[in-house]
């Protein structure tokens, strides 16, 4: 764990923008699941736990890559009024006869995608292709671990429509790193998934449900929080930057009632939920009999011309 935490948060600053649920966070989450698989599972996910946990932040670092990639990680459902949960279809293809793709990608694809990545998982164990395995499991840990965060089912992803800047990052990312060492992650063994797609919509639905705690709570704090006492300065990679101060960033937590805690549990427990499924669809391939992987390392180099979400 010691080693884990050194490039952990020797890696963090290196890529602007890691806002969906930090880098730390992410890579927490991942390796937290792989502890939930079974035997015939885990006897391979173990091994390679380093790489589903240090590229579970690929897709945030492939928003500034990859034309498409942004609108994989939200869904503002108050685009779509009050009745967004049932105005929206929950299968892409119906989805697509309803509303105009870009439409519905300028607004957030987030729960389709997520299930399009199981598929193309349960693929990769049907062919055995070891280094589609990895990736995809980093990926799709992502996906799901993004769905989870309330503040990825609204178009005030940030608090800027409420002057609330930067409570993005400082919900996925700040509190975690400052707390998450008292978490207890342990979610039991993962469990068949009957509806994956169903069950990405529920885990919307419930992020969803407590985007105006996320908000109000905030909002509440900050009138007995000075700005000086609000926020704090630290060196991080040689700069020193503004960060919400230790108090401050307690008090909220515990206004919260540990919501980011019980957050961070739905994922791990999701994630690992959704890897077995995809297991036991492909066939329940024997994983010991896979080649050793050697996942060539994905070239990023961020395009200027995309605008992406930014949550700092």
């Amino acid at each position: 764990m010691k080693i884990f935490m050194m490039w952990v948060f020797s890696f963090l600053f290196w890529f602007p923008g890691f806002e969906d649920w930090g880098f730390y966070a992410h890579s927490l989450i991942n390796q937290q699941a792989v502890y939930s698989l079974p035997p015939e599972m885990i006897g391979y996910y173990k091994p390679h736990i380093q790489f589903i946990t240090e590229k579970a932040v690929n897709p945030d670092r492939r928003r500034y890559v990859v034309k498409g990639e942004a609108e994989k990680h939200y869904i503002d459902l108050d685009h779509y009024g009050d009745s967004a949960l049932f105005i929206l279809p929950k299968y892409w293809h119906e989805a697509l006869k309803k509303f105009p793709e870009d439409s519905l990608r300028a607004n957030g694809i987030g729960p389709w995608s997520a299930y399009l990545t199981l598929i193309s998982l349960t693929k990769a164990f049907e062919q055995k292709n070891s280094q589609a395995i990895l990736r995809l499991s980093a990926d799709l840990g992502h996906y799901i671990g993004d769905l989870n965060v309330p503040l990825h089912t609204t178009k005030n992803y940030n608090g800027q429509l409420t002057g609330q800047e930067g409570i993005h990052g400082f919900w996925e990312s700040r509190v975690p790193e400052l707390m998450a060492k008292n978490y207890s992650l342990w979610v039991g063994k993962a469990e068949y998934v009957e509806k994956p797609q169903l069950a990405l919509w529920n885990a919307v639905e419930n992020a969803h449900s407590q985007v105006d705690s996320v908000l109000r709570i905030e909002r509440e704090l900050t009138k007995n929080f000075p700005e000086d006492q609000k926020y704090s300065y630290e060196e991080r990679n040689g700069l020193t930057v503004r960060v919400y101060s230790r108090d401050f960033t307690e008090a909220y937590a515990q206004a919260l009632d540990h919501q980011i805690e019980r957050q961070m549990k739905r994922s791990i427990k999701m994630i690992a939920d959704f890897w077995y499924t995809a297991w036991v669809n492909a066939g329940q391939p024997d994983l010991k009999t896979l080649d050793e992987a050697v996942v060539e390392e994905e070239k990023l180099t961020p395009d200027p011309k995309l605008k992406v979400r930014e949550h700092l």
